[in-house]
């Protein structure tokens, strides 16, 4: 059976009005009490009044973001798809980083609670459900690229494994069998999908080929010590498949550095297609993900009435330009 705010109001010692008060932020409610409401209806994973009942009421016209980080042109896609529809809809938006560290995820979600209406989490880290559950406040929630699904939350994401795959097969497709991957963080879902789907491919297309991974964490210094790695241990793959973007140009400026060419000597391909990847020299090949409509499909599902739990992935498409050697696209 549902959890009620009876339920909540029992275990917490307190009347229905209170907790009615307390979950809807009002000032009148003891700090002690109100923490004691928050942490029962947590418990009890209560969320009151689900998504559209909660939404429609408007309370504060606040939606409350928290991410990961706010740092590079990724989060500013994704802030930039969110903002366009809050502001279609009239609403505000409160946003927080937890700086790529999951310990302060839970102090992140703590500083929404009382403060907005409905929240968009991104939690990529590779944590269990029971504990990313445990830490979501009482409130309709969508989740973007979750790590992990948690029960009743609806979630929107990016198919990680299946692009790529995708891009693995066309690096393939044009000749080159020995690829190099630079890889993510080791604790992000993200990346370790794409590992996964670089693996795949290459068992699926080079069996006899030995994958050839290399350390990245996302930002363009790892790239760029990643080429400079390749450069020092030889022999160069045919091809280099980055998780992003950032890290494959910063390889691109690391084999410049050490006179190979792109894509002459070395093919090159990443992930994301954020807007500079085209303005480099040569253009970079990539999957390229709508950032900004993952930014806005979170947020209308959050304001959709009877929003259902479950996942809904935007599929990435592969973006032929001239650093992997094959014909470019228009696009």
């Amino acid at each position: 059976m549902s959890v009620t705010i009876k339920d909540v109001a029992r275990q917490a010692n307190v009347s229905v009005a209170t907790v009615s008060r307390a979950l809807n932020g009002h000032p009148n409610v003891a700090d002690d009490v109100r923490q004691r409401v928050f942490d029962v209806a947590a418990r009890l994973r209560y969320s009151p009044h689900h998504a559209a009942r909660s939404l429609s009421s408007r309370r504060t016209q606040t939606i409350g973001v928290v991410l990961p980080d706010l740092y590079g042109e990724f989060f500013s896609e994704l802030m930039r798809g969110i903002d366009h529809v809050a502001r279609e809809r009239g609403l505000h938006l409160l946003v927080s980083s937890y700086h790529g560290n999951p310990g302060e995820q839970g102090a992140a979600l703590r500083t929404m609670r009382g403060r907005v209406d409905g929240l968009l989490l991104m939690s990529p880290f590779l944590i269990g459900s029971e504990d990313l559950s445990a830490e979501l406040p009482p409130l309709p929630v969508v989740l973007m690229n979750p790590a992990v699904a948690v029960e009743g939350r609806p979630a929107v994401g990016v198919d990680n494994h299946g692009g790529a795959m995708a891009m693995v097969r066309h690096l393939l497709a044009t000749g080159r069998r020995r690829i190099a991957f630079i890889a993510g963080p080791e604790d992000n879902f993200d990346a370790a999908e794409r590992l996964r789907g670089y693996r795949d491919a290459m068992a699926e297309g080079a069996p006899g080929v030995e994958p050839r991974v290399l350390e990245g964490d996302f930002g363009e210094a790892s790239g760029h010590r990643a080429g400079q790695r390749l450069l020092a241990e030889g022999p160069l793959p045919e091809a280099v498949f980055a998780a992003n973007d950032m890290m494959a140009l910063g390889c691109l400026f690391a084999l410049g550095q050490g006179g190979v060419r792109v894509p002459a000597d070395v093919a090159l391909a990443g992930f994301d297609d954020i807007p500079l990847s085209r303005y480099v020299h040569p253009p970079l090949t990539t999957m390229r993900v709508e950032i900004a409509e993952l930014g806005a499909l979170a947020i209308r599902r959050l304001l959709e009435a009877g929003t259902e739990a479950g996942g809904e992935d935007v599929g990435p498409r592969l973006v032929v330009r001239a650093s992997c050697g094959a014909v470019p696209d228009t696009g």
